[in-house]
Order: C-alpha cells, then structure tokens, then sequence
C-alpha cells in the first residue's frame, strides 16, 4: 500500500478532552488539600463502617436490577439475576470504558443471555437513564430548598434543571401515545435526507424499538413497580454515602448526602477518564466545603466512596462477566453489536 493511500489515523479527541478537564479539575480540588490532615483522617477510618457501605451498595445494584427487569418484563420474563449481572457489567463499562459504552455492554449482554431483542434492551437502558437523570435533579432541587444559605443563582439554576427534568419525564410517559404521528415525521424526514438506504432503514427500526422500550412504563403496575424500585435504589444510596462518612467521622445530614448524590450522578455524564478521576474529586470539593467540612475531608471521603464502589464493581462486573458472557464474546465485539442494534 503507497503512502498516499495510508489510513488516517484518527485523533482521539474524547480521551484528549477526558484527560486535559480531569487534570485541570483535579488540581483545582487538591490545591487547597492539607495532605497531613487528610492522612490523619484517614488513618482513623473505621473499616466496619466501609464494609456495611459495600453491602449497602450492593442491595442498591440489586434494586436497580429489579427496576430494569420491570421495563425488560414488557417483552417476557427474566430471571432477576440476569439483569442483576447485567447491571454489575453496565457498571464495571462505564468505569473502564469510554462514553459510557457499558450501557451498550449491558443490553448486549444481557439481551444474548435472555434471548431478548438487544435494539428493545438498549431502549429501556436509555429510558431507565432519562428518568434517573431527571430524578437527580428533582433530587438536588429538594435537597437546596432545605439548605440555609444558599446562593439565589444556585437555586435559579436548580429550579430550571428541574423544569427540564420535568419535561423530559413527562416526554419518557407521552412520547409512546404519539408513536403512529412520530413514526410518519420520521419517515417523511429520512425521505428527504440523501441517506443511504440501510442507514434510514436502521435509524426507522431503531425508533420502532426505542418506542416499544418507552411503552413499558404505560402499564400501571410497571410504572409503580419502577417507582417502588427506584425509591429503594436511592434510598439505599443514602445509606452507602452516610457510612462511608461515618468511617472517618464526617457526619453528613440527609440534605448534603441528597445534593452531593445528586452533583455526582449528573457530572458522570461529562466526558471523564476512568473512575471519573478530577470529576468526583471536583465535585466532593466543591459540594462538601460550603457545609464546613474542610477540602481535605472532601478528598478523603470520595477516595474512599470510590474506592468501595470499584472494588465492588470490578469484582461482581467481572463476575457478571463470567456468568452472563456464555458465548465467548469480546468487549469490542459485544460493543459493536450494540452500535449496530441502535443503527
């Protein structure tokens, strides 16, 4: 092959931009850290507290698997460990992975496991994050208003969040009444398009599919039992931050733990390193030091909030892995069929 015919290589502009915000967040989490103060807290970590976080967090797995398996349900029944696993395994991506492809490894997974159309899995992953991100905010919006002191453009900023939020949940709920008219537009528009034919047909099929994923929660007893769920997920999450807390004597009150909870779920969805390195650190900071605690304290906690949430999550991810992963498929491989599914 002559030089001029070399394939480009293409620059990884998402690890570019994931490293340099990581770095810059980072130090400006860690300027202000007094490194002899936080060893000293760290050292006086009570392990048992850190072992009841873990336990916690992995009944807070388990009632997230129960909520997808509500929305999988609509198409036929699955067993509860397989989406069990098949959240540990969406887990273990997004901490390794880049744009958060574990929710592609997930539905994959678990769609080849449960004989399930995989486009179908990967909708209500899709359907599961919208409505989560939209209670994050509902979450953090409830958490300031019960917080003195705090700044009227915080509170602008939230309440327009929570707009949105709103919107987008109410948009999850009536979007599948309005499938017939949605289908046609989007037909009319990929007609238009000089689209090759494959791709229109995908993108259509996919909209088919992201629709019926959507249509799970219009049964009354799904949309409950999700709520149900999803109350238990956050609720054990409470519990998860407030041990780690207690482990080194940072006693966090129900609103910081909302608001904190909050901020790190929605800064997960910004371009981040593995582990989102500098983000959490960021964002623990940043939420932590306005109550008093001080920068070093901050940093402690979310080292050892992480630190819990990874060995947990690459223990049982690798596990589900195992268990889900009967066909000798490979995470590139399991990746691509989920690009392919979603056209």
């Amino acid at each position: 092959m002559s030089a001029d015919h070399q394939p480009k290589r293409r620059v990884p502009w998402g690890w570019m931009i994931a490293i340099g915000l990581a770095a810059v967040l980072l130090y400006f989490a860690l300027r202000n850290v007094d490194w002899s103060e936080a060893l000293e807290t760290a050292r006086g970590g009570r392990i048992e507290y850190l072992i009841m976080a873990a336990g916690a967090l992995a009944l807070s797995y388990f009632f997230r698997s129960l909520r997808w398996r509500v929305l999988l349900s609509a198409d036929k029944p699955l067993h509860p460990l397989t989406t069990y696993w098949g959240i540990w395994v969406g887990y273990l991506g997004n901490s390794v992975l880049p744009a958060r492809a574990g929710e592609l490894l997930r539905s994959v997974m678990t769609g080849r496991k449960a004989a399930i159309n995989i486009g179908f899995a990967l909708a209500t992953t899709l359907t599961e994050r919208i409505i989560d991100a939209g209670v994050l905010v509902l979450i953090a919006l409830v958490s300031i208003s019960t917080l003195a002191d705090v700044p009227e453009t915080l509170l602008i900023g939230a309440r327009t969040m929570a707009f949105i939020a709103m919107v987008g949940i109410a948009g999850v709920l009536i979007t599948p009444r309005l499938e017939k008219p949605l289908l046609g537009a989007l037909a009319w528009i990929l007609g238009k398009l000089p689209l090759p034919g494959g791709l229109s047909a995908k993108i259509d099929q996919f909209a088919a599919r992201f629709l019926n994923g959507m249509r799970a929660l219009q049964h009354p007893s799904r949309a409950a039992g999700f709520a149900v769920w999803t109350a238990g997920a956050w609720a054990v999450d409470f519990v998860v931050a407030w041990c780690v807390g207690m482990a080194f004597g940072i006693a966090l009150t129900a609103p910081q733990i909302a608001l904190l909870l909050a901020a790190l779920g929605l800064a997960s969805a910004a371009p981040s390193t593995p582990g989102y390195v500098g983000i959490y650190q960021a964002v623990a900071v940043s939420v932590l030091t306005p109550f008093g605690y001080t920068d070093s304290q901050a940093i402690v906690f979310i080292i050892a909030f992480q630190a819990v949430s990874y060995t947990m999550v690459i223990a049982c991810g690798a596990l589900g892995l195992w268990r889900l992963n009967t066909s000798g498929l490979r995470l590139s491989e399991a990746i691509a069929e989920g690009k392919r599914s979603g056209g």
